[in-house]
């Protein structure tokens, strides 16, 4: 009764947005509430979708359906000989989008691209720390704040950004949802009127869509931004139907009140697919499903427990429990296979409970800790099923696991933490398709705090990847990374789960939608058919 109550009030709040008369409008039912829509505080995939995706842009763009860079905000760029520069020439004549609650009066320039990125590193601004209880883990996480020395304004309509040592991914990043390019005219107006949070809820962008309002837990609304300055989009209206639970966006689907959504259940792919009124795009995704073991608290401190846990969980049995036959392949490393430098050399895992019961009593090990969120995501549709399975096969080797089950961003905030104890269920999809973007993002001694759940700090393995992003020859690249997969199977600081195939079920009045490999949902390039 409760979520038919749900689905009639979100159902009659879409149709009050659907009244614009011959208005071309697209309502994605979306599995999650945004934390808020300033994506540089941001680090969830929902999170991005509902503000980076759709309300702003970045010098750099990724283009749709790949993980090569197009000109964005930039038309061009150069790099120096050094790689420690780089200059890049804005697009003249872009604007800011105009809402009830800002009137810009100039376009885009260089100021814009400073304060974007400043705010994220000097503590001095007035911006770093304008919402209390969020900060900037990207930036931090993958340890941006050491290679960025300075972002100068050359003039208005050039910028350099100046690093303190080479970075070879340096530009993917920078096409990087944090790094999405902000108002400082409206920033300065928050500040002056002591309303800064506004930033965060109130967004101001360059980007297709602009803001129009948010009803909390229910209902995203946008519209096409006229002055948008690649042209404006195909559709008028854009709104985001926000359905956590699976099923019920599957129905929404079914019945005509979402045009298209996000992770369906791995059970309903084939009666999606045989649908006639819908198409199933779907896409080798470049993700990865994990569990964190913390490796700072007992008992997950010993590499031994961490090995004896592992090995006492059927992970093909695991994988085609949560995905299905064929939905999705057990992870061996934490990238995909998919991702230039694979190491397609590291052994499978080990399904051994006999000799993992025997470590776990020889340790004293009988309980632990285990996580799980409340939504679905493309590396695990099910968290609760999961851990459940998890817990059965950690009980058939004497350890009793206490399932903590909480809402998705609480969920990450209370992970991130340094006494987190137990194993900590999460994931990744990649961001930019250097694999820089999983190890030193997932696992860095940066990014404890922030993305690394593991609260891991392995001297080998930060050299590892610090040699790296100074390495420009994307040959020995991959040789320093092969080895960084031979050290995380050493050391086991997570259970690696799987790589999961993504699907994308829509209607088939859904035109030119691209999936993209880098785990987004965007719908610049998306028409109605009339």
């Amino acid at each position: 009764m409760k979520l038919m109550k749900t689905l009639l009030m979100a159902t009659a709040m879409v149709a009050v947005a659907a009244g614009a008369a011959q208005a071309k409008q697209l309502i994605y039912c979306s599995e999650a509430s945004p934390k808020h829509f300033d994506p540089a505080m941001a680090t969830g995939g929902n999170d991005f979708d509902a503000s980076a995706r759709t309300i702003y842009n970045r010098l750099v763009e990724f283009k749709h359906g790949a993980t090569e860079l197009e000109p964005g905000l930039a038309d061009s760029w150069e790099i120096s000989a050094d790689g420690l520069e780089y200059t890049f020439k804005l697009h003249p004549g872009t604007k800011f989008q105009t809402t009830d609650y800002f009137t810009p009066t100039r376009e885009l320039n260089a100021d814009d691209v400073v304060f974007s990125f400043e705010r994220q590193f000097k503590e001095d601004n007035p911006f770093h720390a304008y919402l209390a209880d969020s900060q900037y883990e990207y930036y931090e996480a993958m340890a941006m704040p050491s290679y960025i020395k300075e972002v100068v304004k050359v003039d208005d309509l050039t910028v350099k950004i100046v690093l303190n040592t080479p970075n070879s991914p340096m530009l993917a990043n920078l096409g990087m949802d944090f790094a999405s390019i902000v108002s400082k005219e409206y920033a300065d107006k928050l500040i002056a009127s002591g309303t800064e949070t506004d930033f965060a809820s109130k967004p101001v962008g360059t980007g297709p869509f602009q803001y129009v309002d948010y009803q909390l837990d229910s209902v995203i609304r946008y519209a096409a931004f006229p002055d948008y300055f690649k042209g404006k989009v195909a559709l008028d209206d854009l709104i985001f139907a926000i359905t956590p639970d699976t099923t019920a966006r599957t129905q929404r689907l079914l019945a005509g009140e979402c045009d298209i959504m996000s992770y369906p259940s791995p059970t309903d792919i084939a009666s999606l697919k045989e649908n006639t009124d819908l198409v199933v795009l779907d896409q080798a995704g470049l993700n990865v499903g994990y569990m964190s073991y913390n490796t700072t608290v007992a008992p997950t401190d010993d590499v031994e427990v961490r090995k004896a846990l592992s090995m006492a969980i059927n992970k093909p049995a695991l994988v085609e429990a949560l995905f299905g036959a064929g939905n999705a392949e057990p992870a061996k490393n934490l990238i995909p296979p998919t991702m230039w430098s694979y190491n397609d050399a590291t052994p499978e895992q080990e399904y051994n409970p006999e000799k993992a019961k025997e470590i776990l009593a020889a340790k004293g090990v009988t309980e632990i800790e285990l996580w799980a969120s409340d939504r679905a995501r493309s590396y695990n549709p099910a968290f609760a099923r999961s851990a459940e399975i998890i817990q059965q096969d950690w009980a058939a080797v004497g350890v009793k696991a206490t399932i903590n089950t909480v809402e998705w961003t609480q969920y990450r905030i209370d992970g991130a933490k340094s006494d987190r104890p137990g194993a900590f269920q999460i994931g990744w999809g990649g961001d930019n398709g250097d694999p820089d973007n999983f190890f030193a993002v997932l696992f860095g001694a940066a990014a404890i705090g922030t993305q690394n759940y593991s609260i891991w700090n392995n001297a080998e393995f930060e050299k590892l990847i610090k040699d790296g992003v100074l390495e420009t020859d994307q040959a020995k690249r991959a040789a320093i990374y092969v080895k960084a997969q031979e050290l995380m199977t050493a050391e086991e600081p997570a259970f690696l789960m799987a790589h999961s195939t993504i699907y994308m079920p829509m209607s088939k009045k859904v035109l030119g939608y691209t999936m993209d490999p880098l785990a987004m949902h965007r719908f610049d390039n998306v028409d109605v058919a009339e």
